[in-house]
């Protein structure tokens, strides 16, 4: 990056100490504005060696009374909706985009792309899914210690933190315990078994048995095995992976090799429990958490980061020990907004204050939306790729008190 000093004082300046400080335009190249109690959104220009970025911030003060976040999800983990909509519906006061997502249509033939998201993610509390092997993720890898288990969210405490999520999983049959190495993904380990829960949606599930752990383009195995499991028994089984709802109160079992070899064992009427659970790396479990790669630690830019490709980004991060949550897109590839590199997105996001950050979907995913107080519609802040909201599997949503939406 060029030198940033005079725009990001002036960014620091808009986002103030936080939220309570936006209020009216104050320049033409600084928007600040009072979205909702406890939330601000604030728009400016940061100078790059390629050019220059729009970036458009929302913060939101955490430890404000009625102020919170949550993951936005379309009703399936198999299905994607734009964000936009998904905040409306919600009744959210700002939302930006989630988690990377498999959009693997036509590298698997006769197999459909799921659209479900790569990463772990936490709804409510619960375990939603889990996260698919590292060479099934979409996204570049940032060559700085991150994994498949990486998630950003907010604990049950009301602060956001960067953390991991494993997923602990077994199932107990009279055979002895199999381990359970999957829960509602588009792809599974390679000699695995996965649950699969009526959350998963109604696309398909064959795509979870395509690739290998290291290799999401490798051909699907011919060695798959999937059981339903209601009321602690088996009901069916099926030599191939299953189409539409998995139906209230049921399991799907899938298993791919190994893992298909030992659901085989489990015949009709045979007694299977199911257990699982996403294990938190710290000590606060997760209020709500989405698959997100992490960008800066301890207020410092994680090494390796890349420093030549510029994109339209999305991230998300945290300040004052979790208190404040800043959402943040960028405008690309339209008009003259030259986007981001990921170094230049981590540099931007530290000196913004945050301490934890990561990054989210970007390219034409990339979406920042905010309530609008005078229309109260929900609407997209950000220039989009094309000029179109891409649907998105998942997003973080911003709440505040006393908020009212207009309907469409």
């Amino acid at each position: 990056m060029r030198s940033t000093t005079a725009a990001l004082a002036l960014a620091v300046a808009a986002l103030g100490a936080g939220p309570a400080a936006h209020g009216a335009v104050a320049d033409s190249t600084v928007v600040r504005q009072r979205v909702a109690p406890g939330v601000g959104y604030a728009a400016f220009t940061v100078p790059t060696s390629h050019g220059s970025a729009w970036v458009h911030v929302v913060t939101a003060d955490l430890g404000r009374r009625g102020v919170a976040a949550g993951l936005l999800y379309p009703g399936a983990v198999a299905s994607r909706e734009p964000v936009s909509r998904m905040g409306r519906d919600a009744g959210a006061v700002a939302a930006v985009n989630g988690d990377f997502f498999d959009i693997s249509e036509g590298q698997h033939p006769g197999v459909q792309a799921t659209g479900s998201a790569s990463g772990s993610s936490v709804l409510d509390g619960l375990p939603l899914k889990g996260a698919v092997p590292q060479g099934q993720r979409f996204g570049w890898s940032a060559p700085s210690g991150d994994s498949d288990e990486d998630v950003f969210g907010v604990g049950v405490d009301g602060r956001a933190r960067m953390g991991r999520l494993v997923l602990r999983g077994q199932l107990l049959t009279p055979r002895g315990t199999l381990v359970l190495a999957g829960l509602n993904q588009y792809a599974l380990p390679v000699d695995s078994i996965g649950a699969f829960t009526p959350q998963w949606g109604a696309v398909s599930r064959a795509r979870a048995v395509c690739g290998t752990d290291r290799n999401r383009a490798a051909p699907c195995t011919a060695d798959s095995y999937e059981v339903t499991v209601r009321q602690g028994r088996v009901e069916t089984a099926s030599a191939t992976p299953g189409t539409g709802p998995v139906p209230p109160g049921s399991t799907v079992l899938l298993g791919r090799e190994a893992g298909a070899r030992a659901l085989r064992g489990l015949t009709p009427g045979t007694p299977v429990g199911v257990d699982y659970r996403l294990e938190s790396s710290g000590s606060v479990p997760f209020a709500f958490a989405l698959g997100a790669y992490p960008l800066v630690r301890d207020h410092q830019p994680l090494p390796g980061l890349d420093d030549v490709t510029a994109e339209p980004r999305s991230a998300v991060c945290t300040a004052d020990g979790g208190r404040t949550l800043r959402l943040l897109s960028t405008d690309g590839r339209e008009g003259v907004s030259s986007g981001l590199t990921l170094s230049e997105l981590a540099g931007l996001l530290g000196s913004l204050g945050c301490a934890q950050a990561s990054y989210l979907d970007g390219g034409a995913s990339a979406t920042l939306a905010t309530l609008d107080r005078n229309t109260g519609r929900f609407l997209v802040r950000n220039c989009l790729d094309h000029q179109q909201e891409r649907p998105v599997p998942n997003g973080i949503a911003v709440f505040s008190p006393g908020r009212t939406i207009q309907s469409r």
